[in-house]
This record gives structure tokens, sequence and C-alpha cells, in this order.
């Protein structure tokens, strides 16, 4: 399979999972963004599913014009961002705080048995995680891609109505079994 995808759904990987950024779009949009890569349920991973500035992603309201267009819709708040890194944590190859305290949280038993049921889910009907932020990369939802992606699930990032991806595991992570950590980059001793 290509790196980059720009069909409308052919060739998807059996039990994939997609990832997707509301960012500002229209209601209306964001159900035709879904419809076009054959999305059936939509799991909220916000930690609190609401938006200020775009009310239509309010998790009641989400939750009506997906239903209007017959789409499923689930939060999932053990998936949520907005974690504390630990003191001792093994993920300082993140810089940034946020993604280095949901690193740490993905060491939890509560984040195994979320990203489980997830999986589960996947498996049942053509599944995406929802977050605020357009590009994934920027985005707690790319730790849980590389989470899915060592548990040997296919993840595949929409980035418009035109474009997807494969996500690819972020470089600096460091995978033993099914436990992923970032850890800081050592520098070379030789």
């Amino acid at each position: 399979m290509r790196e980059d995808i720009s069909l409308r759904g052919a060739g998807w990987p059996e039990g994939a999972i997609f990832t997707v950024g509301h960012s500002t779009l229209p209601i209306a949009q964001f159900i035709a963004l879904l419809d076009t890569y054959g999305i059936r349920q939509l799991v909220d991973i916000r930690t609190i599913p609401a938006s200020l500035h775009n009310p239509q992603f309010g998790g009641a309201a989400l939750k009506a014009s997906l239903a209007a267009a017959r789409i499923g819709y689930m939060h999932m708040p053990a998936l949520g961002g907005l974690r504390r890194p630990r003191k001792d944590s093994p993920n300082g190859g993140w810089r940034n705080k946020s993604f280095r305290g949901y690193a740490d949280y993905m060491q939890t038993a509560e984040f195994a048995e979320a990203l489980n049921r997830l999986v589960g889910l996947g498996r049942e009907k053509r599944t995406a995680i929802m977050c605020a932020e357009a590009v994934p990369w920027r985005c707690h939802r790319s730790l849980v891609a590389d989470a899915l992606e060592v548990h040997g699930v296919p993840v595949i990032d929409i980035l418009s109505e035109a474009s997807a991806r494969l996500h690819k595991l972020t470089p600096f992570a460091r995978v033993e079994g099914t436990a992923i950590t970032y850890p800081p980059e050592q520098p070379d001793l030789l």
C-alpha cells in the first residue's frame, strides 16, 4: 500500500483505525469528510467533548449531527489528553510537556484497557478517533496511533477529503513488545 493515499476508500487495511481532527470545519463538511472514508463510528478522544469556538463540535451537538448521518458517536475520555508528566518520566524525548505527560499515561492500565476497547470497535465497523487539532503530528492522537501500530493495528491519518496517509511510528519511539517509550536522544559516545 502506498504511504500517501488519495483514493476514496479503496484498499484500506482490515481493522484499520483512522484519525481525524475537526479543526474549524463546518459540521456538514466534517461529516462529508467522514463519509469520504466510510467512517461509521467516531470516537471522540478529547478529554472534554466541547469547543467554545466551534460549538458544532460540542458533545451533544456533534452526536446529534452524526446520528442524522448514521455515524455512531462515542466519547472515550480514557484516551483523552491533558495528562501531566511524571517526575521520573522515561519519555524525555518529548520536549512538549503535554506529549510527555500523555506518553507517561500510555504506560497505565487505564490506557491499555481503553486502547483494547478501541481496537475492538475498529474490528466491528470502520472507526476514526477524533480530536480538535487539524494535523495529527500536533495532537495526542499521534501517540494513540503509535500505540495502535505497536499492537498491530494499521492507522490511517485523514488529512483532507483528497488525502490520507498511513501513520508512521514516531522516529524516536522505542518499542519493547507492546510497550512504547520516547526516551531522550543519547549523545554518541564514540
